[in-house]
């Protein structure tokens, strides 16, 4: 078939060329590079078309990274192309008359500026003494600036270990609290996925948010003296690390297995809910693996363990990037929720809250029918676990920069999304259960 032979082209055209690169590359790094890799964005415009783009999402030896998955024609494909295969994926894409374009020319050249950038930061913070919310941090940058909120808010604000990681980096939940026990919670959570570094630092932003207004915002202070609110703000610290030290484009966790040399499993795909079906892959090299069993990763295990344990949480949120997406169950299946009306309507308020500051338009549905079938996946474990409100947020933007978000971008990103969220938080405060 002509499809076929598309392909065995590709692995001709491509493989010289990889081994020469390995070859010329291969030992002398310990930071990837990225250097002439490119970001293709592609407008399949027909089933067909989106099915030979899942046959080159196939291709292993293309090394492709693909940030949004071919799914549906209606939602571009967003995908990471190493410089050794981009003439043979755009020779593939223009013989089969698919359409795409260059959303990033050369993916190193923007990484080498947001590195430099925090280098700069860094350096001004030492002199300064003070923490900009505006830049992306360290793990162990954001662990000093969670420590100095709990000590300079004591009294609302505390930290609390719920595990270790598979490297034994601490899970650290900050919870606001004005007192009481077995207090109803909302809980959220972002990171999960390490290289969406503007969830980690939106997080950051709202935990400063919550601790300093708490008193003098109405809503935060009517929430906060009914409910606790649960955040962890690096939900796979391993993950995290390595996308600063090694590979900024690192998506798993970083647990090792008997019998592959691949590392890491999808969080995302590991929780107990439909684990192993569709849209998570049993192979251990994908970035969509859904590991060896329902929680074998013990960053999703310790999150079970800790809200089973409360036995109290009524909201589940787990922020990602990005898209611009407002979502709520089901993923697994493209079936309602029971409560889809009502979920639907929170979300659409929330959506509505985002837009008013900046104009930031969200789409909003259920996780199957706004994107594709997904298993496993944090938010339907809570909601049939039994927590009725269960958000997935995927922030900013739609892919004119993708994971590279631009740090001009994280403090408005943080400001609109806890106005969507404040709608959330006054819903479930005033719709007990």
């Amino acid at each position: 078939t002509r499809r076929s032979s598309d392909l065995l082209a590709l692995h001709s055209i491509t493989m010289k060329t990889l081994l020469f690169f390995a070859a010329l590359f291969g030992a002398g790094f310990c930071e990837e590079i990225f250097v002439g890799d490119q970001v293709l964005r592609i407008q399949a415009s027909s089933d067909e078309q989106i099915q030979l783009l899942q046959s080159l999402q196939a291709l292993q030896h293309l090394q492709l990274d693909f940030w949004k998955d071919p799914a549906k024609s209606e939602i571009p494909v967003d995908v990471h192309v190493p410089f050794t295969s981009v003439q043979a994926v755009k020779a593939f894409l223009e013989h089969n008359g698919i359409e795409y374009d260059i959303m990033i020319d050369d993916l190193q050249s923007v990484l080498d500026e947001e590195k430099e950038e925090m280098r700069f930061n860094e350096k001004r913070e030492r002199i300064s003494g003070s923490f900009n919310f505006g830049t992306y941090h360290t793990l162990d940058n954001i662990y000093k600036a969670i420590d100095a909120m709990v000590a300079a808010y004591s009294g609302l604000v505390s930290r609390v270990q719920i595990g270790s990681s598979y490297e034994g980096r601490p899970l650290y939940v900050i919870k606001f609290s004005t007192g009481g026990t077995n207090r109803p919670a909302i809980w959220l959570d972002t990171g999960i996925h390490s290289r969406e570094w503007v969830t980690q630092a939106t997080a950051l932003w709202m935990v400063n948010k919550l601790a300093t207004e708490y008193g003098s915002d109405p809503s935060i202070t009517s929430l906060l003296n009914k409910m606790d609110v649960l955040l962890l703000v690096v939900a796979n610290p391993d993950g995290y690390v390595y996308t600063h030290t090694s590979n900024r484009m690192w998506r798993k966790t970083r647990s090792k297995r008997s019998g592959s040399s691949c590392i890491g499993a999808d969080p995302n795909r590991n929780w107990d809910a439909a684990f192993g079906g569709p849209g998570a892959d049993a192979n251990p090299c994908s970035d969509l693996f859904h590991g060896i069993y329902a929680e074998s990763e013990v960053e999703v295990k310790s999150v079970v363990n800790f809200i089973k344990g409360h036995g109290n949480v009524k909201a589940f949120i787990s922020i990602h990037s990005y898209s611009q997406y407002l979502m709520y169950p089901y993923g697994y299946t493209c079936g309602s929720a029971a409560n889809k009306a009502e979920l639907d309507s929170v979300a659409r308020s929330a959506a509505s809250a985002i837009s008013s500051l900046y104009g930031t338009r969200y789409t909003v549905g259920s996780i199957c029918t706004t994107i594709y079938q997904s298993s496993g996946s944090s938010i339907d474990w809570a909601y049939d676990y039994g927590i009725k409100y269960a958000f997935a947020f995927e922030l900013r933007d739609t892919g004119r920069y993708g994971f590279i978000l631009p740090t001009n971008q994280i403090i408005p990103t943080a400001e609109e999304t806890f106005l969507g969220l404040k709608k959330i938080f006054e819903y479930v405060r005033d719709n007990p259960y």
